[in-house]
């Protein structure tokens, strides 16, 4: 990852946070975005943009962190809320990529990763708005992979379960609530954003040059496992 020019979309709290300071041990150039701006460049993902500023000219990564956890009952979710869901999660990464589709045909190799969630796989109640906006993403790293790879370009995404980020707080707010949450999980514990970060830093690189159009599973086995 030396030298290497990573796009990361919302670098400044839980896994993107986590990310970007495994991308600065490895000496990777970093090009930080967040709607807070705090120690990033400022930028709002659910306003229509065409060009980030400050981009590089050639990109070799771009991450995409952005979430929500809004977990309600189907019939009380507004379509405001639903489509919020959708700005946040996806419109948002479509914005992004556009953005940096020229910068990344210029790279040798480039990759990108985005998230999803267990709940796309494994129908959970109370996630229509999350697993609708993430099955989404899911349809758009399969889409990307195919017409981008002629052009070297990876397109994977991660998909957790819960994971201690700031994002999770109000779910994990007490001791009985986390370990509540720890042992719905096979291998007895919610994730961390150091676990999700290891695998992003690990699409990012030329370990994984031959895996595209995947879903990678870091969810203590709950995708799979009884």
């Amino acid at each position: 990852m030396k030298d290497k020019n990573i796009v990361l979309i919302g670098g400044n709290s839980g896994i993107g946070k986590a990310t970007a300071k495994l991308l600065r041990e490895a000496e990777a150039n970093i090009f930080l975005y967040s709607k807070s701006g705090d120690g990033t460049t400022s930028l709002d993902i659910s306003q229509d943009f065409e060009t980030l500023t400050g981009l590089p000219e050639v990109i070799d990564g771009v991450v995409y962190c952005p979430g929500t956890i809004n977990l309600k009952p189907f019939h009380r979710i507004s379509m405001e809320e639903f489509k919020q869901e959708m700005d946040v999660n996806f419109f948002g990464a479509v914005r992004v990529l556009q953005a940096c589709l020229k910068g990344m045909k210029k790279s040798s190799g480039a990759s990108v990763v985005m998230y999803s969630t267990v709940a796309v796989q494994t129908g959970m109640g109370f996630h229509a708005g999350i697993a609708s906006a993430k099955g989404a993403i899911e349809g758009l790293v399969r889409s990307l992979a195919a017409e981008w790879a002629p052009n070297g370009i990876r397109v994977n995404a991660i998909a957790p379960s819960l994971t201690d980020t700031p994002l999770a707080s109000k779910l994990l707010s007490s001791d009985e609530k986390k370990e509540a949450s720890d042992k719905r999980h096979p291998l007895g514990r919610i994730g961390t954003p150091e676990d999700l970060a290891e695998a992003t830093v690990f699409l990012l690189s030329q370990k994984s040059s031959w895996m595209t159009g995947q879903i990678l599973h870091i969810d203590g086995g709950m995708s799979v496992l009884k």
